[in-house]
């Protein structure tokens, strides 16, 4: 399975981070322990969301619509921020 994921930083909540990979546990270790440059700063991090795929073609163009439409993401950060105040 391919996944794309929406992290939050614990340190500042407005932060979030939209990413993909086929190792979630991994990946998310990975940014928890400052591996990864451009998340480091913004440490603790908590999972907030993420979507199964089946193949790395159709996460990749999903985590593309994430980062680059408005339309897109913007409902699903509300669905985070509501998920979050429950």
């Amino acid at each position: 399975m391919w996944y794309v994921y929406v992290l939050q930083s614990q340190k500042n909540k407005n932060w979030f981070y939209k990413g993909s990979t086929n190792n979630l546990r991994k990946r998310f270790s990975d940014h928890q322990k400052g591996k990864e440059k451009s998340t480091k700063p913004y440490r603790p991090f908590k999972l907030v969301y993420y979507e199964a795929y089946l193949t790395e073609k159709a996460v990749r163009e999903r985590e593309v619509s994430i980062k680059k439409s408005g339309s897109v993401w913007i409902p699903i950060k509300k669905r985070i921020i509501k998920s979050l105040k429950d």
